[in-house]
């Protein structure tokens, strides 16, 4: 049954407080799976990562990964938690075709991570902490496929077992932008980590989200309900705006809201419902028999610590003070840990970071969001784009013609120096001062009625003088030489 979308009016909605805290699945990036020796790697073909283990048949026991356990700290370290020296796994028990043992091992009340907090960044500029409740270690299930068979449901064990960290956040969430700007925080921090690749489309990360609506200055929540597995960061966003305005509606028409799970159908960008909502004696917990406790030494937990790289946050911190970027360039620069650390390599080679920056938040982004199955700096070297900074600053070169030819050059010919690439291309500038007076004057002599214009004052001529003297030269002059040298040109036809 899809829930419907009544038409409420701003002055409506603004009585009422949106209320989010969001499930995060992070799919740990191990070779093999939580508790047995199965490949945890995606793309196999149906029911080949499987074994005695992952089928949960009788007499086959689980063994825990270390791996994951380390992954599991490394994510509550960045994220400011405390690590519970002494946790446990229980089971939860419920029935579905895909979760072969009828039961999943996860952790109920005693998970390895708890509290801690993620900042964000609102739109005013300032930072907002999401409090984390916790972090725990579960397997994943298998997965359900409905649409190859028009009679039956197909089942692919492959996934089930796969390690995941379940992120849970307290409900501090206040709108669908903070809501997308946490998730976006989250993925970026386990891609620095290196404990998941985030791809959402995948399914590495996916996301529950519970949302409740309150009046203004209620101090009590509202019923909430979860809408699963969102599978991307615009999704979240629809989902999120679609449930504020349906639950408004409702309590508007005096109903209730019933605690239902959710299913967004990001086609029609409504939500329907998938089954009442379970609570926590549904699923019947009790600690898993056939592992005991897992009991963390001081002296790992302060191991994990020192292997942490360098998280976004103090990178964003280190490029304002130590090179002197703005808080916009280091924001865009740490997005990626991949583009953080080619920027890296390039200021390595020039003490130019504002030029760097712009290099990598321009041409080199735009030509990763063009092709994003490809690595850059195995196109182009971050030596080549200090080389490229060098060309231009020293004048030998102008940067329209290093950004609209010479980069895409040295990208489909790899291997080319990158003086060779600008002497091939003809792309040195001429500094014969006669060649360029000759330039201005041929581009002057084009539009007189122009020069009179700009003598009554109309100084946005300047620009049409400008744009002929780079065509005529093919773009080869140094442009703050020939705009002084085109004003003195015109102040002396008077």
């Amino acid at each position: 049954m899809k829930t419907e979308q009544k038409t409420l009016s701003q002055e409506v909605l603004e009585k009422y407080e949106l209320v989010v805290g969001l499930e995060i699945h992070a799919q740990l990036s191990t070779d093999t799976k939580i508790f047995s020796s199965d490949p945890a790697t995606f793309g196999a073909e149906p029911n080949n990562h499987i074994s005695l283990v992952s089928l949960g048949l009788p007499g086959s026991l689980p063994k825990l990964n270390k791996k994951v356990v380390a992954f599991a700290i490394k994510m509550g370290l960045a994220t400011n938690c405390a690590i519970n020296k002494v946790n446990r796994f229980d089971r939860k028990n419920y029935f579905y075709a895909d979760l072969p043992k009828g039961y999943q091992i996860t952790q109920d009340e005693m998970p390895i991570c708890q509290r801690g907090y993620v900042p964000i960044m609102l739109k005013d500029g300032t930072e907002k902490r999401i409090r984390l409740n916790r972090i725990h270690m579960e397997e994943d299930a298998g997965k359900s496929i409905h649409d190859r068979n028009d009679r039956y449901s197909l089942i692919d064990l492959n996934r089930a077992g796969v390690p995941l960290i379940e992120i849970v956040s307290e409900p501090d969430l206040r709108s669908a932008e903070e809501a997308a700007a946490y998730l976006t925080e989250v993925r970026k921090l386990v891609r620095y980590l290196d404990i998941c690749d985030g791809n959402m489309e995948e399914g590495s990360l996916r996301c529950d989200a519970n949302i409740s609506v309150r009046l203004k200055g209620a101090e009590s929540f509202g019923s909430r309900c979860e809408v699963k597995n969102l599978n991307s960061i615009r999704n979240l966003q629809r989902a999120v705006n679609y449930e504020f305005k349906r639950q408004v509606a409702l309590i508007e028409e005096g109903k209730k809201i019933e605690q239902n799970t959710l299913n967004f159908d990001a086609s029609t960008g409504i939500t329907s419902v998938l089954r009442s909502k379970e609570m926590a004696y549904d699923y019947r917990y009790f600690p898993e028999p056939d592992l005991p406790p897992l009991v963390l030494t001081e002296e790992l937990i302060q191991q994990i610590k020192g292997s942490l790289p360098e998280l976004p946050e103090q990178r964003v911190k280190r490029y304002k003070e130590e090179f002197g970027l703005s808080e916009y360039d280091a924001l865009q620069l740490t997005s990626d840990r991949s583009v953080s650390d080619y920027f890296q390599q390039v200021v390595s080679y020039t003490k130019n970071y504002k030029s760097a920056a712009n290099w990598i938040n321009g041409p080199v982004q735009s030509y990763i969001n063009e092709n994003p199955e490809i690595e850059i700096p195995n196109k182009i070297s971050a030596k080549s784009i200090a080389e490229i900074i060098s060309l231009v600053d020293d004048g030998k070169i102008n940067n329209s013609a290093a950004t609209q030819q010479l980069f895409p050059a040295l990208i489909n010919h790899q291997g080319i120096e990158v003086l060779d690439m600008v002497q091939e291309l003809n792309l040195l500038i001429d500094t014969d001062s006669d060649g360029l007076s000759n330039y201005i004057n041929q581009a002057v002599s084009m539009y007189p009625d122009k020069v009179t214009e700009y003598h009554k004052g109309k100084k946005g001529v300047l620009g049409l003088f400008m744009g002929e003297v780079m065509k005529i030269s093919k773009g080869k002059i140094d442009p703050k030489t020939a705009n002084k040298l085109l004003l003195e040109k015109l102040e002396a036809l008077k």
